[in-house]
């Protein structure tokens, strides 16, 4: 609690700007700001880490995104340490409701990718060589931390739902759960798991963004450890199978053995 504390997690929005369906999370008020109770934070903290956690544990994906400026570098820094996608620019609209065209645009980023890293690429002229590094730069500020996505992440995770409600309601419509990091302004129905904290802040952002990191991060090594010990009793399998189609069948032998007996007789 006091790291969260010291963070400023727990200070709100001015009273005037609250939504009351958040008040099951304030604490009280000074100065005419809200105080978030920090119990409340901690308990929907730990549900959305282990939310977290189980879906990627079991191969699951999780999406960051937070494009206000205070998110955009802790978004982008935690995503990667993670090894997860994010947006931390500009959310654009039909990202998940429009899925196909924008698989064709980052289909589109890799391939112009590919043509400035071919050696061939010598042959073009400056102006030409020029475009297409402008054209590359443009797709890789909104599409670059979602290059490797080829289906709806199984969560997203958002900083600040009233800038981004677009992501929540695309997320709704195809179905896909939203965590949040949610103030005393918003609203927090249709959220899986809001967690009430200060999303203003820098050093509020940061801890909490990081600490769903690390449930990923943590999520990810027990994927791995599952998926090496099933290889493993996959491959003792198939020796077993192996072995026991090349010992000789016990009936079979007898019978043959029997023969020789009856043979010598």
């Amino acid at each position: 609690m006091e790291t969260l504390f010291e963070a400023g997690v727990h200070f709100g929005h001015p009273t005037r700007k609250w939504n009351p369906k958040m008040e099951k999370y304030i604490f009280g008020q000074r100065s005419k700001t809200h105080i978030i109770d920090l119990d409340k934070t901690i308990s929907q903290l730990n549900k959305a880490k282990e939310y977290v956690r189980k879906i990627v544990s079991e191969g699951g994906k999780c999406m960051f995104v937070g494009t206000k400026f205070q998110a955009q570098a802790c978004i982008k820094e935690e995503a990667i340490k993670s090894n997860s996608m994010y947006v931390s620019e500009r959310w654009l609209g039909g990202m998940l409701t429009n899925f196909e065209t924008i698989k064709d645009r980052i289909s589109r980023l890799k391939n112009l990718e590919k043509t400035a890293n071919d050696p061939s690429n010598s042959r073009l002229t400056k102006k030409e060589r020029q475009v297409i590094s402008t054209q590359i730069q443009k797709l890789e500020k909104f599409f670059g931390g979602i290059k490797d996505i080829s289906d709806y992440p199984d969560v997203i995770f958002v900083i600040d739902i009233e800038k981004e409600n677009i992501v929540v309601r695309e997320a709704k419509t195809v179905g896909v759960p939203v965590i949040a990091l949610v103030d005393t302004n918003s609203d927090p129905t249709g959220i899986e798991i809001p967690i009430p904290g200060n999303d203003d802040a820098v050093r509020s952002i940061k801890l909490v963004t990081s600490l769903i990191s690390n449930a990923v991060i943590e999520g990810n090594g027990i994927f791995e450890k599952n998926k090496i010990e099933q290889e493993k009793e996959q491959n003792l399998k198939s020796v077993q199978n192996s072995n026991s189609e090349k010992r000789p069948n016990s009936k079979e032998s007898e019978a043959k053995n029997s023969k020789k007996v009856d043979k010598s007789d």
